[in-house]
């Protein structure tokens, strides 16, 4: 049996991390979507501008009701035209983004970032935060 370490190691291995300076370049183009997976608690302590919180355990089944994702979940050509966009998953260090990032290559998203250090690495950085 694998450790949480282990798995989550092995995990972030399988999908594209991004630096939290790489997500900043990222928010400058139109139509990035940026999902925060903490918990609803964690998200209202602060959050960056623009995300919208899916907590991590109810990512996949409300990925469609996303602002800019709810009008291509209706038919099969729309989920295709969903899986073209740019999706950037956060959370508190890392280890939730990358099993969400991990998931929605699982079903078919295909540019899913998720980004390495999280919350604490923004925070690191002083970079501005909403509440």
């Amino acid at each position: 049996m694998k450790t949480p370490k282990v798995f989550i190691s092995e995990v972030k291995a399988a999908v594209e991390e991004v630096t939290v300076d790489d997500l900043m370049v990222a928010l400058t183009q139109p139509d990035v979507i940026l999902i925060d997976v903490r918990e609803s608690e964690e998200y209202q302590h602060g959050h960056i501008n623009g995300s919208v919180n899916f907590p991590r355990g109810m990512l996949e089944a409300k990925i469609c009701s996303h602002p800019l994702l709810a009008h291509h979940c209706e038919e099969q050509d729309a989920i295709n035209d969903l899986a073209q966009r740019s999706v950037y998953l956060i959370c508190k260090t890392g280890g939730r983004s990358a099993l969400a990032a991990k998931s929605l290559t699982d079903m078919g998203h295909k540019y899913v970032f998720s980004v390495a250090g999280g919350m604490d690495e923004w925070q690191r950085k002083q970079l501005p935060l909403s509440h």
